[in-house]
């Protein structure tokens, strides 16, 4: 019988981690291959997927960067295709790549409409496009995983991010459902305050609304993006075939539900 080390190891599982030139798409794919699995990087800064593939890959560690554009469906086929001509098949996929730091700060109600259209397209319909794009190699396989990265401000109503984020929770719920059958687990990671450059570009440590948002986290107030890396690997792994359809949350206790 394996023991509960053992069902956190990735050992001959293939993932794709999108959004994978960037700051959580880079820890997210390092833990994957450490845990044993072949990684792709993929993103739309294809020479950042490359170079952090070749960071990674000079640590004895196998993976592979490509270029993708999330939104488009023939890109996202082409990322699967290189993914299995590579490593022979696509056991995870993790919906990482989202705009956030570069959305305009305002109200929603003065958000230019071509920003709404384009962070619902990257950050709800891209993740549904990969999904598609990697679904025939999971059921070929036997079954994988499917892990969105959502937001604690999913929760907390507002702006477009927020909106986009909550949508994405709604779409993992519907993918699990339609999914499940097949084999293919779908989750999503909810994010707190993660200390990276993209997250303070958003909320500078000495803005005044930090200060009022930590003071609502009755936990750590804010972590590292090394911090997602057990509900990651929970989900991606063998130990957590039995969660499907949840959006967890690890903010140190700033969204609660009954």
């Amino acid at each position: 019988m394996s023991s509960t080390l053992d069902r956190l190891r990735l050992d001959g599982k293939v993932a794709v981690v999108t959004g994978g030139a960037g700051a959580i798409g880079q820890v997210y794919g390092r833990a994957l291959a450490q845990a044993g699995a072949s990684v792709v990087l993929a993103d739309l800064n294809g020479e950042g997927a490359e170079q952090a593939a070749k960071t990674l890959a000079g640590d004895g560690l196998r993976t592979l960067g490509v270029q993708v554009d999330i939104t488009d469906r023939a890109s996202a086929a082409d990322m699967a295709a290189k993914t299995t001509d590579a490593f022979g098949g696509i056991d995870i996929l993790v919906n990482n790549a989202a705009l956030m730091a570069e959305i305009p700060q305002v109200d929603i109600l003065d958000l230019p409409t071509d920003w709404f259209d384009r962070v619902m397209r990257v950050n709800v319909l891209g993740a549904v496009i990969c999904a598609g794009a990697v679904k025939a190699a999971m059921v070929e396989r036997g079954g994988g995983r499917i892990i969105n990265q959502v937001s604690a401000g999913a929760f907390m109503g507002g702006g477009i991010y927020g909106v986009s984020k909550l949508a994405l929770v709604n779409v993992t719920v519907g993918l699990a459902r339609s999914l499940g059958p097949l084999g293919i687990n779908v989750n999503a990671i909810a994010p707190g305050l993660v200390e990276n450059e993209p997250g303070l570009r958003s909320l500078p440590a000495d803005h005044p609304a930090r200060a009022a948002l930590t003071a609502a986290i009755p936990g750590k107030k804010s972590a590292p993006a090394e911090d997602l890396l057990g509900t990651l690997l929970l989900l991606a792994s063998p130990a957590g075939e039995w969660i499907n359809g949840q959006a967890i949350s690890v903010d140190g206790g700033w969204v609660t539900r009954l």
